[in-house]
This record gives C-alpha cells, structure tokens and sequence, in this order.
C-alpha cells in the first residue's frame, strides 16, 4: 500500500524523507544502530547454542572415562557459554560444592553480561525512535498554525502542507524504528533467556554428578 501511494501521488520515498524535516536524521541513525545491534547479536546469539541436546551428559563421561583433561578438552573445542561453565566446573572439581556452585555462577553471570552486550542501547532506540517521531509530529503542526497565522485569510491546502508533511513522516519513521527495535530486542532477550536456564541446567547436572562420583 505504501508502495501505492507514492506513485498515485507522484512523491518518491526520498521527497517524502526529506519533507520528513532534519529530525529524520537521528532517526536513520537510530535505524541504522538497531539494525546492526540485532544482526550482530543474533549472530553471537546463534554461536551460544552451538553445543546440542545431552552435551553435559557427553562431558561427564569423557570426565568419568578419560579424566578432567579430556573433559576440558571436550569444553574448550566448543565455543559455548554452557561449555566455559562446564570448563569452569571442571578445572575446580576439587573444591567444595558450595563453592564450585558459586564459582560456576560468576561464570555463568560474565557469560551472560557478554550475551546481553548491546541489549541496552536497543531497548534505548525502541523507546526513543516513537519520542522522537512525537516531537515531530508536534513541531509540524506548530509550524502548520504558524504557517496558517501568516496567511491570514489566504489559509489553502498547499500552504500547511510542509507542516503537515512533518508531522506525519516523522511519526511513521519513529514509530517504524521503534517497533523494529522493539522486536529484536524481545526476541535477542528471549534467546538469552534461553541460553541462561542452560547454563542454570548445566551447573546443577555437572554438580550433582560431579558429587554422586566422590561418594
């Protein structure tokens, strides 16, 4: 539709950016910041769930069958937050459980302040962009009453038009940005979510077993 409209109108997407006024500008930044910080995150996201189903299980039998430096062995070949955990839990086997439970959650609270790297600055454009677009809207009709105190008697369609133009243009594109930085960051923060009850998994499996062997 919106395709339709630009051509019955006769107004390509460019024309109808630049009426938008310089406020489009921080909104393409803007764009510009939460398209990148979805795609790179997705991209390390999709790296964190490389290790597959049963891969502490795995672990634990090389550890039971070959020894702690197979096992750590088996962790360091993957690139994983649940592998460095497991690594982690591994390389301190030998101390008490109360403090290899603590030591396995700092590295599971840095896996985690790696993976939500970024999370921030997007939830920030989601909430700004829409603002931004607001502001906007209420410069263009300032400037489509002023436009119309000017005139005088001669108010017509053509005189409130640049006002108007900004109003609505930067509405649109604040709130486009707004709901594509919305989204990602819903969906990057439901894969970390993820990705925390794993490792959350992960520790307490190594841990019960890991304690079952010395009895």
């Amino acid at each position: 539709m919106h395709i339709f409209l630009i051509e019955t109108t006769g107004i390509s997407l460019w024309e109808m950016i630049v009426k938008g006024g310089w406020l489009m500008i921080p909104l393409f930044l803007l764009s510009v910041m939460a398209v990148y910080i979805i795609c790179e995150r997705y991209a390390r996201i999709g790296k964190a769930t490389r290790t597959g189903a049963g891969f502490t299980g795995r672990v634990l039998e090389v550890m039971r069958r070959d020894g702690k430096g197979a096992a750590m062995q088996e962790c360091a070949q993957r690139e994983a937050p649940v592998a460095r955990v497991l690594l982690k839990g591994i390389r301190y086997a030998e101390i008490p459980a109360a403090d290899l439970r603590m030591s396995m959650e700092n590295a599971a609270n840095a896996e985690m302040a790696s993976l939500e790297k970024g999370l921030s600055t997007l939830g920030t454009i989601a909430n700004i962009a829409p603002m931004i677009g607001f502001l906007g809207t209420v410069m263009g009709m300032i400037q489509a009453f002023y436009d119309m105190s000017m005139a005088g008697n001669n108010i017509n369609i053509s005189l409130l038009s640049n006002g108007i133009y900004t109003a609505m243009v930067t509405t649109v594109a604040g709130l486009s940005v707004g709901i594509v930085a919305s989204l990602g960051y819903n969906a990057l923060v439901g894969r970390i979510n993820r990705i925390a009850v794993e490792m959350e998994n992960a520790s307490s499996e190594f841990i019960d077993a890991l304690y079952d062997l010395k009895k």
